[in-house]
Parts: structure tokens; C-alpha cells; sequence
């Protein structure tokens, strides 16, 4: 995630986790589980109630720790971890599909996400739940990042359970969903029908949940309250684009009363929020054309991306967002890409439009 540089009040976003639980929406209760990302300190799952159960939307990073706290927070809220019957991942991070595994091995909960789904975790081919553990899959930190760079990695905690991967899928598996979802997809929950939305941006995979009837919409990271979501330079080509696009998709949805954001509180303005985030990105392509204009030659990824962010956050996260922007720029005929030069790995941009 990324904020704007500008010293402000904490973030909601980085508000710790808090044990209560509160009723959000008609049969939907928030359960906030603690994280320790950066800029982040709690992930808001969402319990959303039927005659049959419940469904966990987005159930916390991997670990007994916040296993011990949902479980806290279910018993809460009245609510015996046998009742959980699925479990919706919205994209690929580990504050999000992190308890997946380990619901569905305790409770038999059907698994959904959308059908891009897929985590660091994954082996080169697909395998159920109850398959033998295969050999580890390669771990993409160490491949080449298409702009030459160090590849963003999970915190140390994951990196170690990587490594122990047949240990941790025993105790805390990670999740191969049992129905994946396509865009425009209608999945019961809470009692109602909620439309499966593809918004790619933050991730390739990232799903929201929109419930005409109440007017919910469940964003994930997609639209958040107070933060903007990270855009990865992994994601493909122009993610910014693909971001924009479903973006103000999300932004034009019509009759949206309640905003449930993976983080921060929930919220009622979508169209503002969604236009406050995209003019966001959009100061920082300003920023990147004034930073690469004002050297008067082709730079890193890296060089660029100590215009837009604070030292605190250089690095490769802030190189993988750099570089979404620099591409966008490159497709949209306003910059171009240089190869790297002998001895050198790393791509290099100049603005010429």
C-alpha cells in the first residue's frame, strides 16, 4: 500500500485490530484480525449470515495467531467455527487468503475466489487440499522482475514458511479454491445474491462483491478509505490501465449505500473515493514526467522511484508501482524504454511526450 507524502493523522488503515464486533450491514458482521504490513495493522473479515451458517470474506494472514483471534472473534459473536460453510478470498495477498486453508481443512468450507486466483505458495501445477504436499514451487522473489530489479517479497514471517512448506501445509495449508468465479458470476450469501466484479489493479485476480438489494459492496483492497491500494509492475501489461478501468466500473455502480473496505472503516461515497484514488495515481504520473524531464535522461525504475516515494519506503515495492506507472506512460506513447546497458540488468526510462 501507499500513502501520500504529505505528513498527516494516522491512517485508518493502521488503526490496530479491535475485538469488537459490529453488525455493518443486514446479516454482515465486521471482525477485525491483526497484521503487521507496513502501513497496516488490522484486516477486516466479514462474516456474512444465513439458515446455513455463515461466509468468512477475507479470514487473515496465515499463522495461529490470527487463527486464535477469529476464532476469538466468532465465539464473539455467537457464532461456532463448525457454522463457517465458505470462505471468499478477494485476491492473492496473505492478509487475505491467509486462513483460507485452514477453515476449509477444519470445517469442510467451500473455498471461492475468482478464477485468476493464485498465491506464492502455489506449485507449477494446480493440486487439491488433500494431495500430497509436491516439491516447492520456485519462489517468484527470486526470478528476474521485467525491469531489471529486486522482485517484492512476502515479510519474513511467510518467507520462513515458504521454506517450511510441507511443515506448514500440515498445520496451516493454503488455499486451492473450490469454485472459482468469473465477472458477473452470482454467489448466495447472507441471505441474498452478490455479483462477483473482476477488478484488476492491485492484483490480477482482486474481486469485489456487490449486493444490489442492500446496496453493499464488499471492495477488498480495491477501493479503500483512506490509503490508496499498491499497483504491482508484475501485474501485466498496464496495470495502471486495467486499474483505471475497473475502477470507475466500481465507481459507477448504482444504488451503493455501504462501502466494506478490507481495511480502514466502512464507508458511504464510492464515486468520490474512487476519483480520489485515481486522481492520486494520476499526480504521480505527473510526478514521474516532471522528475524524468528535469534529469534530461533515461533513468531506473529505482532512480524514478525516489521522486514519488519517502526513503522509508524505498525498495522494491516502491519499484514494481514505479514501474506499472512508467509503463503506462510507455503504452500511452508518452515515454520510452531503454535496454539495459552492458553489465547491467535494469531497464531505463525517458519521458518524450
Amino acid at each position: 500500500m501507499t500513502t501520500t507524502p504529505t505528513s498527516r493523522p494516522r491512517k485508518q488503515e493502521a488503526e490496530p485490530a479491535s475485538p469488537e464486533v459490529t453488525e455493518v450491514a443486514p446479516n454482515v458482521l465486521r471482525l477485525q484480525l491483526p497484521v503487521q504490513f507496513t502501513g497496516l495493522r488490522h484486516v477486516n473479515t466479514y462474516a456474512l449470515e444465513d439458515e446455513r451458517g455463515v461466509a468468512l470474506v477475507d479470514p487473515g494472514m496465515p499463522g495461529p495467531q490470527s487463527f486464535r483471534a477469529l476464532k476469538e472473534r466468532l465465539t464473539a459473536a455467537g457464532i461456532p467455527l463448525k457454522r463457517v460453510h465458505t470462505v471468499i478470498v478477494t485476491h492473492s495477498h496473505p492478509d487475505h487468503f491467509g486462513g483460507a486453508g485452514i477453515l476449509r481443512k477444519e470445517t469442510g468450507a467451500e473455498v471461492i475466489a475468482h478464477s485468476s486466483f493464485r498465491t506464492w505458495f502455489d506449485p507449477d501445477e494446480d493440486e487439491g487440499l488433500d494431495n500430497e504436499p509436491s516439491p516447492p514451487p520456485r519462489k517468484p522473489w527470486d526470478r528476474t522482475t521485467p525491469w531489471g530489479g529486486q522482485h517484492p517479497q512476502p515479510p519474513l514471517k511467510m518467507r520462513l514458511l515458504f521454506r517450511l512448506r510441507n511443515l506448514a501445509r500440515r498445520r496451516f495449508p493454503t488455499p486451492s479454491p473450490t469454485r472459482r468465479v468469473e465477472d458477473a458470476d452470482v454467489i448466495r450469501l447472507a441471505g441474498r445474491e452478490w455479483v462477483a466484479m473482476h477488478t484488476p489493479g492491485h492484483t490480477n485476480d482482486h474481486l469485489c462483491l456487490f449486493d444490489p438489494a442492500e446496496g453493499v459492496l464488499l471492495s477488498g483492497d480495491h477501493v479503500l478509505p483512506t490509503i490508496t491500494p499498491h499497483i504491482a509492475g508484475t501485474g501485466g501489461a498496464d496495470a495502471l490501465n486495467r486499474f483505471f478501468e475497473s475502477l470507475e466500473r466500481v465507481g459507477e455502480l448504482d444504488g451503493v449505500r455501504q462501502v466494506l473496505p478490507a481495511h480502514g472503516h466502512p464507508f458511504t461515497d464510492v464515486a468520490g473515493r474512487t476519483k480520489d484514488i485515481r486522481r492520486h495515481h494520476e499526480e504521480r504520473l505527473a510526478t514521474l514526467k516532471n522528475a524524468s524531464l528535469g534529469l534530461g535522461r533515461p533513468a531506473t525504475v529505482a532512480e524514478l522511484s525516489q521522486h514519488l516515494f519517502q526513503p522509508r519506503s524505498w525498495g522494491p515495492m516502491a519499484d514494481s508501482e514505479t514501474f506499472a506507472h512508467l509503463e503506462h506512460l510507455r503504452l500511452a506513447g508518452e515515454a520510452e524504454r531503454i535496454d539495459a546497458e552492458a553489465g547491467s540488468t535494469e531497464l531505463r526510462y525517458l519521458v518524450t511526450g
